[in-house]
């Protein structure tokens, strides 16, 4: 009989030539385990997604109680069903009044698709403008989007009339005009290598966005969810988007994602045509039910009252000469070496301890360093002493 292993090299379609081959039997809390008794901790929650950890209790509960009432019954928005009703009404509680309109869909890139037809039906323009280095997805209109062209060369022609512009670069807002359609921004860069904007760039752009009738779509997939200390990035920023994606840790571990806006946008979907955007698996119930588990644990256990303390334990710990630079927002970090070859080697020998991490699309020199947020004080001064030993063993300044 083949093992996991060589049914997953043979039969499993690959991304890459070097997988990572991490074979995982169960997971918990922050720690991933082999099936020889071998532990992981796991700082990087599945690229963003086990915000509350691995297997949140009260995320299994909510599963459970929802498979003993029923699974798919329709394609999203004929039946009401109550999970999806629930999760939204909890959703529009934690954004600023007016965005109260939530669509369920799959997945973050499946969000940004369904924001970017919203955006072009509601305005009836064309152009989208989105941002060097960003990323949004890899279908082929979110793949469009993204900020680096070696993503993109070799599945051209993409979407028409899409235009990049430089990241926290004021004088570019000027090519934001009355035929933008939308302006989509990642409230702070992921796989750029965590690049936060400052406060007042993102407010002239809501304003140039106002001005010029453009809606400004933020994609909050990776900082959503409590991920930067607030539940939702923007809040630290002080602008309101007209539409919001979020995806990753909204689902504690189950597949969901959803773009948010008003009412009046919204429903814009509704006619000219009818059924303007359709998804068979959106609003799933069960990834509804651990959606709403996961909403309240953050608000429930003050997971959001931890993320600075945490963070900041991170960012002491993580001294070295061979670390460049820290940045974060809340527990979204980037920690920075001088080449891809040498972090490459920190995360090969850090895994070996006992630790995972990993780096960026975009940013290949810095490791992305994206915990659960319900990890202890305790778990953080493990993974940094596994990180500082492998970078002991690896870097010799």
């Amino acid at each position: 009989m083949l093992s996991p292993r060589q049914l997953f090299l043979q039969h499993q379609a690959q991304t890459t030539d070097f997988p990572l081959l991490l074979e995982v039997e169960k997971a918990e809390g922050v720690y991933m385990y082999g099936p020889n008794g071998e532990r992981y901790l796991d700082l990087i929650s599945g690229i963003g997604v086990s915000n509350v950890g691995h297997r949140h209790p009260k995320v299994i509960q909510a599963i459970q109680q929802q498979l003993d009432k029923y699974l798919h019954l329709m394609v999203y928005g004929e039946i009401v069903q109550a999970p999806p009703a629930q999760l939204a009404h909890a959703l529009a509680l934690t954004l600023p009044a007016g965005l109260d309109n939530v669509y369920f869909v799959s997945s973050g890139s499946e969000a940004v698709e369904g924001a970017c037809k919203l955006a072009k039906r509601f305005t009836g323009r064309t152009e989208l403008i989105a941002f060097e280095n960003a990323y949004h997805g890899s279908t082929q209109g979110s793949l469009s989007l993204n900020g680096s062209e070696s993503f993109k060369r070799a599945f051209r022609p993409l979407l028409p009339d899409v235009r990049h512009i430089r990241h926290n670069h004021a004088p570019d807002l000027e090519l934001i005009t009355t035929r933008t359609a939308a302006v989509i921004l990642e409230t702070v860069q992921g796989e750029a290598g965590v690049r936060v904007p400052s406060r007042a760039y993102l407010q002239n752009l809501r304003q140039r966005c106002s001005e010029t009738g453009t809606l400004l779509i933020l994609d909050e997939i990776q900082s959503g969810f409590g991920r930067t200390g607030t539940f939702w990035a923007f809040e630290q920023f002080g602008v309101i988007p007209d539409i919001l994606t979020c995806a990753k840790g909204m689902g504690g571990g189950m597949p969901i994602g959803a773009f948010i806006s008003r009412r009046e946008i919204m429903h814009s979907l509704k006619n000219d045509p009818m059924l303007g955007h359709i998804t068979t698996f959106g609003g799933h119930p069960v990834s509804c039910a651990a959606s709403l588990a996961t909403l309240q644990i953050i608000q429930e256990e003050g997971l959001l009252a931890q993320v600075a303390e945490k963070a900041a334990r991170f960012q002491q710990r993580l001294t070295h000469p061979a670390i460049k630079e820290f940045r974060h927002l809340g527990l979204m970090m980037a920690v920075e070496f001088d080449s891809f070859a040498t972090l490459k080697s920190v995360i090969d020998s850090a895994l070996l301890k006992g630790v995972l991490t990993d780096w960026f699309l975009f940013c290949d020199n810095s490791m992305r360093i994206a915990p659960p947020l319900t990890i202890t004080m305790a778990e953080i001064e493990e993974a940094c002493d596994l990180v500082l030993a492998a970078i002991h063993e690896q870097v010799h300044p």
